[in-house]
């Protein structure tokens, strides 16, 4: 704008040197004046970006603001959380196996009185399941709960101590590690995509609870989607263990699993990829996600089932919860990109060629107002046909 208005001075002076009145140089100053308007090119990006999101947002998907929107499109890998992202988010219990001449009644009502404390999804789960498994609605009452993150949770039930939680858990501590034989059947039901719950009293493992939260059925033909869009690279990162994440990897066809992952190891792994891959996008619905969404170049929340620190934190909220309307997203976005380049070449050259033509004495002012607004209007519809955008 500067190089304009410097050009506007001089032409006032043309006079000078051409034979002509001031007159005649100052409206030929006035028209390149009104010629390099930007009022095209000052539309381009913002009416494509506002048409943008207010498709995705016909379709179900917030879009805060216009930068998302834009790094969506140039998207080059994406990390997914596991439960409720990749997974239903609706984890059922399938086994509960007893040890030491326990009932499984016992076990439950031991479990399901730790487990009520707890507001963890899995715990929400199974403690709804367990429930309908008991004939007795008769559960003891536990106290002191404990969380020990990433690994399960402690409490007191009477003047029991009650562990529930994955084999680390018991790794920590130091006295009767679990044997073989538990070793086995922990990892035989993991093999199967089962989330397991070692249960152990005092110093005595009296079972085994394993729930299965099985993928979406239209996660292979959304993974697909996402790689003809140009996206190299798909990651897992979960903090259930490595063999329930390799299991529902290889079930969806993702071939890069990280399992037993606590928050900040989730941040590293973002961090790390977005040392290979300029861009990357994390997708998840947990407290446990947000620090690695703050980190990563868009954070995507599963809405409907996201926390609120999760909703808060991302920068894309898919609100009807459903992961097939992020390739939608993303495809949009790349046709938002292109047709802003297509915006931006029209602007700049109507403003070259009107600038020209009136520099030449070729245009006056009135044509060159009809031809300057009629590329404002030109941009804008070319914008406008984003809210047509079909997947």
């Amino acid at each position: 704008m500067p190089s304009v208005l410097a050009l506007v001075v001089v032409l006032n002076f043309a006079f000078l040197v051409l034979d002509e009145s001031f007159s005649e140089s100052f409206y030929r100053a006035m028209a390149v004046l009104v010629a390099a308007s930007p009022c095209a090119l000052a539309i381009s990006t913002p009416s494509a970006v506002l048409s943008g999101v207010a498709r995705v947002a016909k379709s179900g998907v917030l879009i805060k603001g216009g930068r998302p929107l834009e790094d969506l499109g140039v998207l080059t890998a994406i990390a997914f959380d596991k439960t409720g992202t990749l997974t239903e988010g609706k984890p059922k219990l399938t086994d509960i196996i007893t040890f030491n001449n326990y009932s499984e009644t016992e076990l439950l009502k031991t479990a399901i009185a730790v487990e009520s404390l707890s507001d963890h999804p899995l715990a929400n789960a199974f403690v709804r399941d367990g429930k309908k498994r008991l004939n007795a609605n008769e559960i003891p009452e536990a106290t002191e709960l404990e969380a020990v993150l990433g690994k399960g949770i402690k409490a007191s039930l009477g003047d029991d101590k009650i562990y529930i939680g994955n084999l680390d858990l018991y790794e920590a501590l130091d006295n009767d590690k679990p044997d073989d034989n538990i070793r086995n059947k922990v990892s035989s039901l993991e093999a199967k995509g089962n989330t397991t719950m070692l249960i152990r009293k005092n110093d005595e493992y009296i079972g085994i609870i394993s729930l299965l939260d099985t993928p979406r059925k239209e996660e292979k033909n959304i993974l697909l989607k996402l790689k003809n869009l140009g996206i190299k690279k798909m990651i897992m990162l979960t903090g259930d263990n490595q063999k329930v994440a390799d299991t529902i990897a290889n079930e969806i066809g993702i071939s890069d699993a990280r399992g037993s992952l606590l928050p900040e190891e989730k941040v590293k792994a973002i961090i790390e990829l977005k040392e290979n891959e300029s861009k990357i996008a994390m997708v998840g619905d947990g407290v446990n996600d947000a620090p690695a969404m703050a980190n990563s170049t868009v954070g995507i929340a599963m809405g409907a089932a996201g926390s609120d620190v999760a909703l808060e934190t991302a920068d894309i909220a898919l609100m009807a919860d459903k992961l097939e309307l992020l390739p939608f997203a993303i495809g949009l976005s790349r046709k938002a990109k292109r047709i802003i380049k297509q915006n931006l070449l029209i602007s700049l050259g109507i403003v070259a060629l009107l600038i020209t033509l009136t520099i030449s004495g070729i245009a006056t002012i009135g044509p060159a107002v009809l031809i300057h607004e009629g590329s404002t209007l030109v941009v804008v519809f070319n914008a406008l046909r984003l809210l047509a955008y079909n997947e």
